[in-house]
């Protein structure tokens, strides 16, 4: 009987673990994911009045509430036209949980590496992703940019879901770190591996920022999904999480930051304005308006301010 228990201890208990953990976690990503198949809500009608949009800030503690009950829900609602996206992520899961110990020993353990690791993934940091949020909400202020200030509104909002639904997984998977027990990766040992903090914040951000501006201007996508990419690579490279962790806490990010976006983006910021929002710095610098009266022979130009 001895051989029999250590064969299970060594081979079998462990892959059990595994393949727990991934459809513990595949059943809600089913979950953050569908949202990318939804469109968001067209608003009844255009409203270049930015004071009768509802009030983003005054409803945010309730639209938290909303989001995680929609998040944790929308496994029960899962359609066909889910699953071209579902069962490759599925997939995709299963094979980097099933390689996470091979892949974990392919890291070099340098001091030089974990240095350079250390220092790309402050970007994805608490103080680094909210004070991006903070930082749009205060241009809004200084411009008075409503999409600015939509855009600090639900990275915030996505942040704090994405916390959420992060610390919720850590606490209920425990999984071992990549340097702890030969980096064996296993879950229900008092870990905090799974899944990455780091790499669903700055996924969760990305996603938030992309739907915002990645159709106005076409380096955004680049720049913001480049940014989350090498954040969640050097949490892989600096040896603190496996590459499932990095990966899927990825996709969970993206996902509930789509999922922000898609319910409470206010569409009238999509409709061409037809006149220029007056911003801080053209209240102390005039507007000259110049005609010209062919029949008269007269021109005539004209200082104006707005206040």
């Amino acid at each position: 009987m001895g051989w029999i228990t250590t064969f299970w201890a060594s081979t079998v208990r462990p892959q059990m673990l595994h393949c727990v953990g991934a459809f513990f976690l595949l059943m809600f990503l089913l979950g953050t994911a569908g949202a990318q198949s939804s469109q968001p809500s067209p608003s009844p009608s255009p409203s270049p009045n930015p004071s009768s949009t509802p009030s983003l800030e005054r409803h945010f503690f309730a639209n938290l509430l909303k989001d995680q009950y929609g998040i944790w829900t929308y496994p029960l609602r899962i359609r066909q036209r889910d699953l071209p996206w579902a069962l490759p992520l599925a997939g995709a899961s299963v094979a980097f949980l099933a390689t996470d110990e091979q892949t974990a020993h392919l890291v070099s353990p340098s001091s030089e590496g974990l240095d350079i690791s250390h220092d790309v993934s402050v970007a994805g940091t608490g103080y680094a992703v909210t004070g991006t949020a903070a930082a749009f909400y205060l241009v809004r202020r200084m411009t008075h940019n409503q999409r600015a200030r939509e855009t600090g509104v639900l990275s915030f909002e996505a942040l704090i879901n994405t916390g959420i639904v992060t610390q919720v997984f850590k606490s209920a998977s425990q999984r071992q770190r990549p340097t702890q027990n030969d980096g064996e990766g296993e879950f229900f040992t008092h870990g905090s591996s799974f899944f990455s903090g780091h790499s669903s914040s700055i996924w969760s951000l990305a996603a938030v920022l992309n739907d915002e501006y990645g159709r106005r201007h076409k380096w955004v996508p680049f720049g913001v999904f480049g940014l989350a990419t090498a954040v969640s690579l050097s949490r892989y490279t600096g040896q603190n999480h496996f590459l499932s962790d990095i990966v899927l806490g990825g996709a969970v990010g993206y996902g509930i930051g789509h999922f922000v976006y898609l319910r409470h983006h206010d569409t009238n910021l999509d409709q061409p304005t037809l006149t220029k929002p007056t911003t801080k710095l053209e209240k102390y610098f005039p507007h000259i308006d110049t005609q010209l009266d062919r029949h008269s022979g007269t021109y005539r130009a004209a200082a104006t301010w707005n206040f």
